[in-house]
Formats: C-alpha cells, structure tokens, sequence
C-alpha cells in the first residue's frame, strides 16, 4: 500500500469515526466570537469539514491540467460560505440548512469518488450552493456572539486552508492508483450517508 493510500485512508478512518460523534462539536462560537474561535470551528464539525477538503479533492481529481481552474471551486465555496454566514446573522435560515450541509457531504464524495468533471460555471454553481448552507449553520450559531464578523473572517480564512489542502491531496491521488482516489469518495460519501441518516 502506497503512504498516498495509507495517508487519504487514515484521514477518511478518521473523519468516519468523528461523524458517529454529530456534526457540530467542540469550539463553543455562543461564547467566543473570536477570529481564533472562527479559524478553529470548521476543524471541530466533521461534516464541514470533509466537505471543504472534498471541494480540494475533487477540484484536482477532476482538472485536466494544472492552473488557475484548480481554485475556482474553493474560492466560490469560501466566497459562498461567507455570504451564507452573514445571511445566518440576520436571522435567514431553514429547517433543510442541517440536512443540506449533510447532502453536500454525500454529493462531493460521490464526485471525488467518480472523478466527475464538470463545467467550470456549473461546477461553482454548485459548490458555492452547498457553501451558502455551510454558512447559514456557522451564522445561526454567530448570532449571539459580540464579534461574530470577526470569527466568519476566521472561517473563511480556514475554509480557504482547507481547500488548500485537500486540492494537495488530491492532486496527489492522481498519481496514484484509481482505487485510491475511489476509497477516499467512497467514504467521504459514506459519511455525508450516515449524517443524513442521524437526521432521520
């Protein structure tokens, strides 16, 4: 087994073990509207989480070539996200926000799992779709906190690291085996399942 194979799949055992735990866990953003609180809230919900690497992932899996194109899903997604979040402040929000950050789970890791490319338009469309859901659910838990703008300037700049590193991760499965790049969809998609079926 390559160290590319082993690394995606303890990262995905991981992820997969942290989803039996809920989705939004650890930085208390009711209490600490921080930029530091913001930076660390995204690494605390699993499902934001592997939905922000699985953006990287898939951007790369799926490119033809190197360049800029690579960065069009995770900037419409950290764009999006923000935009979601300052909507979520001023009170907009649905009972479908949970079940939607759930989906985009299932969705992404299926495309990861697939490897399939789209039209850069549709591709942002719907990346930065799922990411306005994203950001409702971190803007409903801002609302009570007295810097909230300054914990979405933390998210955003976390999102964008994480994107970051899941466009390095998957620029790595393309080197490697096809099952690789396969298992780590397969069980991004696995999670986003057992997410929507908490919210059953």
């Amino acid at each position: 087994m390559t160290n590319t194979l082993k690394s995606a799949l303890l990262f995905l055992a991981f992820g997969a073990t942290c989803t039996a735990a809920g989705a939004h866990v650890g930085t208390d953003l009711h209490s600490h509207g921080s930029f530091m609180a913001g930076l660390l809230h995204p690494l605390a919900g699993m499902d934001h989480l592997l939905a922000m690497v699985a953006v990287g992932v898939w951007s790369a899996v799926s490119a033809r070539r190197a360049g800029p194109t690579l960065l069009w899903g995770p900037l419409a997604f950290a764009n999006m996200l923000v935009l979601g979040a300052l909507l979520g402040l001023r009170g907009v929000g649905a009972a479908v926000v949970e079940p939607m950050v759930a989906a985009s789970v299932l969705v992404l890791g299926l495309l990861v799992l697939t490897r399939q490319g789209m039209h850069a338009a549709a591709s942002v469309a719907l990346v930065g779709g799922f990411a306005v859901f994203h950001g409702l659910a971190h803007g409903a838990e801002l609302v009570t906190t007295g810097n909230a703008f300054a914990a979405v300037a933390g998210m955003f700049v976390a999102t964008l690291a994480l994107h970051l590193a899941g466009v390095a991760l998957g620029w790595t499965l393309r080197a490697a085996n096809v099952w690789a790049t396969r298992a780590t969809g397969a069980a991004v998609a696995a999670s986003g399942a057992a997410l929507l079926m908490q919210l059953a």
